[in-house]
């Protein structure tokens, strides 16, 4: 009797969207051509740089690093404790011992281990404001858990907090509510700091368990502001998880730097959490990846370093403000109204067009953006700007 045959049992998956429009920007021979797909930070001159920072942190650990020995599945817990400050507050960066984290695989995994904890904790429903990043209901999917989604946004380009408010207080004990901490993907739009107390009243007096990813810290509005709302929330709630991404902050993509912390109620019930998280982490990858985090820690343990990192991502910061204020100063492109992305966050945005204007602006203007509309607002340049304004204009008139 022959072998059974297993493989001519899956279904085709279709590929990933994204992944086509790089390879149809790459393959485009137009030398005006706009990529504004891809989500990945860019300078004014088109390039995605390694930072001066991470450049001297890893020279630091080709000359230091005597072994590349195992570390465990909680992985480089000097970078873990290094990064607290920067995301929970300079005080008590630790909430007086509530808090645990470890090491993962990119913001990607954390988010993985978030939920898959909280499904082992019982929880059965994961409320999500759309749109969202796609791989958000991807990973839902993938473990079983039931997405239940509400809009994040009003039509004229604010947070709609009535939908996240009755999400939270409608959840129950089966149901968790997962947020972007700042810089939301893809929108841009954030909670204001009124809205964000709100949130956390709503999760302290309903008991919903919070999750929030915290992918682009600092490229928002500051270090500061952008972890604002996430500490209002963990302040009043006995229990949450985050995840956090170093991709984009540290221009660390194709190294895969992120940290997941718990924020627990008590000593006993935090040891119980991180050897749960620890067994899921051994189960799935094993340990992390350590280059990029050590390279953070390093930059984190150096003042100078420290200096030169910040300084950078000020530059970040300041280069995408600048194009969403030179867009919002243009006013309207055809029926679009520009004018709400210079109240809106980080590296995207979302345009009103359908998949047709988008094939057109692809088409006839070289301009590749990903079919639901959103665009990377460091893909545009000052150069660009009038160009890609008069397209839209053309376009969407």
């Amino acid at each position: 009797m022959g072998r059974s045959m297993i493989l001519n049992r899956l279904s085709p998956q279709a590929p990933d969207a994204l992944l086509a429009l790089i390879r149809l920007h790459a393959a485009d021979p137009r030398e005006h051509k706009i990529d504004l797909g891809v989500g990945v930070y860019r300078t004014e001159e088109g390039a995605t740089p390694v930072f001066a920072a991470i450049k001297a942190a890893e020279q630091r650990l080709v000359d230091t690093q005597d072994s590349k020995s195992y570390l465990g599945p909680e992985g480089d817990i000097g970078f873990v404790n290094a990064l607290m400050p920067y995301i929970f507050g300079a005080d008590d960066p630790a909430m007086g011992g509530r808090i645990a984290g470890m090491q993962t695989p990119g913001g990607t995994g954390a988010v993985r281990l978030a939920l898959a904890l909280a499904q082992n904790a019982g929880v059965k429903r994961v409320h999500l404001g759309v749109p969202s990043w796609p791989n958000h209901a991807q990973i839902i999917a993938d473990l079983g858990l039931e997405l239940v989604t509400f809009d994040h946004a009003n039509p004229d380009g604010s947070a709609n907090l009535d939908a996240v408010l009755a999400a939270i207080s409608g959840a129950g004990a089966q149901g968790a509510v997962l947020l972007h901490a700042c810089c939301h993907n893809p929108t841009g739009i954030d909670y204001t700091h009124d809205q964000w107390d709100a949130i956390a009243d709503a999760f302290a007096a309903s008991g919903t368990f919070p999750i929030i990813d915290s992918a682009y810290q600092g490229l928002g509005r500051g270090l500061e502001e952008d972890a604002a709302g996430m500490r209002a929330v963990l302040a009043k709630v006995p229990e949450a998880f985050v995840a956090y991404s170093c991709d984009k902050n540290f221009g660390q993509y194709r190294d895969r730097v992120g940290a997941f912390y718990i924020l627990g109620n008590g000593q006993a019930e935090l040891d119980t959490a991180f050897s749960n998280a620890n067994a899921l982490a051994r189960a799935c990858w094993s340990m992390p990846p350590d280059h990029g985090g050590a390279a953070v820690r390093i930059i984190l343990s150096d003042p100078g370093m420290t200096k030169m990192w910040l300084a950078e991502l000020d530059d970040m910061r300041a280069r995408m403000r600048a194009v969403r204020n030179a867009l919002a100063a243009a006013g309207r492109a055809g029926r679009i109204d520009l004018t709400p992305l210079a109240a809106q966050n980080g590296l995207f945005a979302m345009l009103p067009v359908t998949k047709e204007e988008v094939a057109t602006l692809r088409e006839d203007h070289a301009i590749y953006m990903a079919a639901s509309g959103r665009i990377n607002i460091a893909g545009l340049t000052m150069a660009n700007l009038p160009r890609f304004i008069a397209a839209l204009a053309a376009v969407a008139g």
